[in-house]
């Protein structure tokens, strides 16, 4: 009786397809990996979009990088990239993205070391004591008068007469409170009001029944979209982007 044929693994029908499409599979999954492990890497290296510093100390810097807050505590302590080379309550060293850069309080750069266009106002205080700033109110000029006591810009119905403003028929009236007590007011929203030269749309102010304020009050809703810094009789407000 003959034997029964068996064909070994090299003649087997079929087997040396399978095996070329397994081994093309694997291949592959090779390059997917790899792929994804490039990428991984490439976001490694990119390391921080922004640095921007918060506050200054002896021998610390608190920073901001890409929006997440870390105080470092000793020249050569890093945080997501960046490493902190020196810092006094002036200014930090840092480096970043290969290189070093010296900020000062509220000042940022960003990736490959570009710094950010930030406008930068300087006033100096007056005569009076006061620190006055042109701009515009709706494309009229002003003269504003910077103050971080009043929550929102406001003026009187007198100023707001002169600039065209129907407060008391565009207004909705409130209850404002002021050095000299609790006021009427009527609460308007601005088209545009720029501070030299810096523009915003659609800001909030108050027009205060009466011949007070003297000035048209520059105020918190307007000044927090600055970095406030004050030395002795300059005022200087940089944009924060």
């Amino acid at each position: 009786m003959s034997e029964p044929a068996v064909a070994d693994a090299g003649t087997r029908p079929g087997f040396a397809a399978r095996s070329t499409v397994a081994r093309e599979h694997r291949g592959i999954r090779r390059v997917c990996v790899l792929a994804l492990l490039l990428c991984l890497c490439s976001s490694i290296v990119s390391g921080a979009e922004s640095v921007r510093v918060l506050a200054l100390f002896p021998g610390k810097a608190m920073l901001e990088v890409d929006g997440k807050r870390k105080v470092l505590s000793a020249a050569g302590d890093a945080f997501r990239g960046v490493k902190l080379i020196s810092a006094d309550t002036r200014e930090a060293v840092v480096e970043f993205d290969g290189r070093r850069e010296t900020l000062r309080l509220g000042s940022s750069v960003r990736s490959e070391y570009k710094k950010s266009t930030r406008r930068e106002i300087r006033i100096v205080k007056d005569r009076r004591g006061g620190y006055f700033v042109n701009g515009l109110i709706n494309g009229q000029p002003v003269n504003f008068l910077v103050d971080t006591g009043a929550t929102s810009i406001a003026m009187s119905e007198n100023q707001a007469a002169k600039l065209g403003l129907q407060h008391r028929v565009d207004g909705r009236r409130v209850g404002v409170g002021t050095a000299s007590g609790n006021v009427v007011a009527h609460e308007i929203e601005l088209r545009s009001i720029s501070v030299a030269g810096v523009r915003m749309n659609d800001v909030r102010a108050v027009v205060i029944d009466g011949s007070s304020p003297r000035f048209v009050l520059l105020g918190m809703n307007v000044l927090s979209k600055f970095d406030i810094d004050q030395r002795e009789n300059l005022l200087v407000l940089r944009t924060k982007y």
